[in-house]
């Protein structure tokens, strides 16, 4: 069974970067879009990045516009999450998600929807302090 597994959380100060990765276990697969979230202690789980995985196209939240980047690197299969200029407003669970699926979902994944994801991975914890 694929999984998805994050790397790279951590406690910095604001001001500072940190780049998550994320990368599956088990078999090789392919997905048409990975996606990054975030959720925060009583708050529900937002939309971060997207790619796709054949072109590259990004997609982000307005939160993070000009902060964050997401890249992939397809030998690896891996994505990263580039984040700069952290704010303690940044603090949240972040996880990795993949559009396995494609089709109709492809849009809805971009767009920042989860229902659209079908592979997450258990999170990394990224704090901010002020």
């Amino acid at each position: 069974q694929v999984q998805l597994v994050e790397s790279g959380g951590g406690l910095v100060q604001a001001g500072d970067s940190l780049r998550l990765s994320c990368a599956p276990s088990g078999r090789t697969f392919s997905m048409y879009a990975m996606g990054w979230f975030r959720q925060a202690p009583g708050k529900e789980r937002e939309f971060v990045a997207a790619i796709t995985w054949r072109r590259g196209n990004t997609y982000f939240a307005n939160s993070v516009k000009g902060r964050f980047t997401i890249s992939r690197d397809n030998a690896k299969n891996t994505v990263y999450l580039q984040m700069n200029s952290l704010k303690p407003e940044d603090t949240a669970a972040y996880y990795c998600a993949g559009d396995g699926r494609g089709r109709t979902y492809y849009d809805r994944a971009v767009a920042g929807d989860p229902k659209a994801y079908d592979y997450w991975g258990q999170g990394t914890q990224v704090t901010v302090s002020s």
